[in-house]
């Protein structure tokens, strides 16, 4: 996976995200996150776009939690 900096914040993060919102089917499907956030991070992306109107915030909820438990 190719890196780049996040301006002066002295992060690296991959050139292809995650997005958060079509992934998810709209339905908040705890497995099928995991799954994606899995298979996100054993290709290198740690880049995820997300937003708190995605399913009213439930994208954001799911995703979070896939990520602590990853993480």
């Amino acid at each position: 996976m190719e890196y780049r900096r996040l301006g002066r914040s002295g992060l690296k993060v991959s050139v292809i995200a995650l997005g958060n919102w079509l992934t998810q089917n709209l339905d908040g499907s705890q497995e099928q996150t995991d799954a994606l956030v899995k298979t996100a991070f054993e290709a290198g992306i740690n880049l995820f776009d997300t937003a708190d109107v995605y399913a009213q915030g439930e994208g954001e909820i799911v995703l979070g939690r896939s990520l602590k438990t990853l993480g």
